[in-house]
Order: structure tokens, then sequence, then C-alpha cells
């Protein structure tokens, strides 16, 4: 098969296009034929070793997290899912795998693909919207009548917290930049904040959840912007926001950091959200695998609006 890989740590030049074999799924796994991978911030992070101290890493690596696909093989032990079956889900980050064209992934890490989109939509869904539905739901404790600030609603996880809080019946402010203004209008923010204009931090607001999707606002600068019982949540693990973690427990003003998984009940949650024409996947570009590396160089510019997908994996 063709797979992208990396051998060393370092900028997209490492990435290169090779032949390989192809996975073979154990006897617990099904092996998928993918036709679309999605990428994400966290892959460039990984290459670039970001997280080399806490992740074991082999080389040569493949990375990637996300796909959408079709199971070509199911092992022996597997009796909920069948060949020829059209799937979609998220390898864990620490294992990669999914910038290649096929993948041996544990069933309860994927789900049936929302049938009213394309595999390339599909596979823009999995991290960037598990991490938004499971910040809002499970860490910020999402209700009707909130009031939830979304930081970086453009991006690839933000035009999902702006959907997934409208569906919980929250009021959305966005952030975003003057040139994404109408597409995060259309996702169904209340308000829009254009933070070249403006700075979030001298908002006169109070907010039951700051959302933090683009990583650049600490807890200890917005915490004046939270109710008494509001959470901060932030996508990036980092030490800063582990310790605002730690020192916020006992406090009624939390920060939190939301640490992604994939399971089939929220990918099927997911799956429902698409097909009732509540959640749509936005995609800003698409590319060959074999333009991994331009793909990469173009999201690490940070303006990508929504998912940035790579394709013609199998026609």
């Amino acid at each position: 098969m063709r797979a992208i890989t990396y051998n060393q740590y370092g900028s997209a030049d490492v990435l290169e296009t090779v032949k390989m074999a192809r996975p073979i799924a154990k006897a617990d796994q099904v092996l998928v034929r993918i036709h679309a991978a999605a990428l994400n911030p966290i892959d460039y992070q990984m290459r670039r070793g970001r997280f080399h101290p806490f992740v074991r890493t082999r080389f040569p690596r493949i990375p990637g997290s996300d796909f959408a696909g079709i199971i070509a093989e199911i092992g022996s032990k597997v009796t909920n899912m069948k060949v020829a079956e059209e799937v979609y889900g998220m390898a864990k980050t620490s294992v990669g795998g999914s910038y290649a064209e096929y993948i041996a992934i544990h069933p309860a890490e994927i789900a049936r693909k929302p049938a009213s989109i394309s595999f390339v939509e599909a596979a823009s869904l999995p991290l960037a919207a598990l991490t938004s539905l499971q910040a809002l739901r499970d860490l910020g404790n999402i209700r009707p009548g909130m009031q939830v600030l979304i930081n970086g609603a453009s991006g690839g996880v933000g035009v999902f917290g702006v959907q997934l809080a409208k569906t919980f019946g929250a009021s959305v402010t966005a952030v975003c930049s003057h040139r994404n203004v109408e597409l995060v209008k259309a996702l169904g923010a209340d308000r829009i904040i254009d933070y070249t204009q403006q700075n979030i931090r001298q908002l006169d607001d109070a907010f039951d959840i700051f959302y933090d999707a683009y990583g650049n606002q600490s807890y200890s600068k917005i915490k004046h912007l939270l109710t008494s019982n509001g959470r901060y949540i932030s996508t990036i693990p980092s030490l800063r926001n582990f310790r605002h973690r730690l020192f916020t427990f006992f406090s009624r003003k939390k920060a939190r950091v939301v640490l992604v998984s994939s399971t089939t009940r929220d990918l099927d949650e997911l799956r429902m959200l698409v097909e009732a024409g509540e959640l749509r996947p936005v995609i800003d570009q698409e590319f060959l695998l074999e333009q991994a590396r331009e793909a990469s160089l173009y999201l690490e510019t940070r303006r990508a609006k929504g998912k940035v997908v790579l394709t013609g994996l199998h026609p």
C-alpha cells in the first residue's frame, strides 16, 4: 500500500511517500480501506517531537488519526461489523496510521459513516468534532441557555464547537477574524467578535464556558470573563494548562483540558446530528496523499477555515 511516513522528528520535509505492506488486522480488529484522511495540528506537533518526553514513537511512523473508508477484512473475534460496511473513526493520536491506504483498528474506535455525506466530509469529523463534543458536554456540562464563548471559531475544532453548542441550546459568542465572519455566522453563532478589532480580554460579558479551540488564551488571562461557576476549557495539553487544572480543582471557576477519545457511542451521536442536518463538516482544502507535505505546511499556517483532508487514496 501507499503511505506517508517519517523516520525522524522535523519539519514537513521529513514526510515521504512510500510503498509498504498493508497492516494485518488482529482477531479483535478490522482492516479499513481508507478513502480519505483528515489532518489535525496534533499530527505536525507529534512530527516535530513536541510530545517526545511523554509519547514513545517508533520509526518509521505513519501520521494521522482521522479517516473514513470501507471495511476490507474483519478479525475472527469481531461480530458487530461486516465487510464492505462504510465507516469512519479516529486512531489514537499516539499510534497514528491514517495517512495510508489501509489501517487496522479496533471496532470500538469506529462507527458507521453518516450516509448523507461523502468520505471526505466524514473523515473531517472525528478528532475535531469529538473534541468539541467531549469538551462542551463532559467538561463544560453545557446546558440550554448557557453563555458560551468559542475562541478560534472558524478553525477545524471551532467550527464544530459553534454548531454543537447551538444543538445544546446555548447562546454562542464566536471569536474569529473578519475574513471568516460569514462562515461562522452561517454555522449559527449568535454574536461574532473580530479579534483583529477587539481584545476579547477586555469584554464586559460573563461566560459559563470559555472554550479555547485556538489555544492562545490562558485561564489566568480570561478567568475574569467566567461566571461564578464558569469553566475554561482548552484543547492544548500543555504543562501550563494542566497546572491550571490542578490549581482550580477546588475552585468554583475551573480550568479543564480536553483529551479526546474515539468511541462508537460518540461517533454515532455525531452521525445522528449530521443526518438530522444539525452538524455539517466544513472543508477548506483537499490534497492528494502524495501532497501530504504541502497539506501539512498549509495546516501549519493556522489559517485553515475548517478542515484539510487527504483524498484520492482509493478511487
